[in-house]
């Protein structure tokens, strides 16, 4: 039921904030489908690289790493060695 649009004896700028309102919630609602969708499709790819026969829990590290800076990996790195040498992991 759409009362604001209906309502004749609204303010014409009410109106408008109505329609602008109800466009934005409706464009966010679509995204929310896209997103969905998009997810799904990612669950299909892992689901295909698993069956050839991918380790995805090491592919999604992998693709967790190419988003961040080739500098902060190296830090990090470093510092993993440096702690598993002073526990005698190396």
């Amino acid at each position: 039921m759409d009362v604001i649009d209906n309502d004749k004896t609204a303010p014409s700028s009410y109106r408008v904030t109505a329609d602008e309102l109800r466009q934005f919630i409706e464009r966010f609602e679509r995204l929310e489908v896209e997103k969905k969708d998009i997810a799904d499709q990612q669950k299909e790819v892992m689901a295909e690289a698993k069956g050839r026969g991918y380790d995805t829990k090491v592919m999604r590290k992998v693709i967790a790493l190419r988003k961040r800076d080739r500098d902060d990996i190296a830090e990090e790195e470093a510092v993993l060695e440096m702690y598993k040498e002073a526990l005698g992991m190396s």
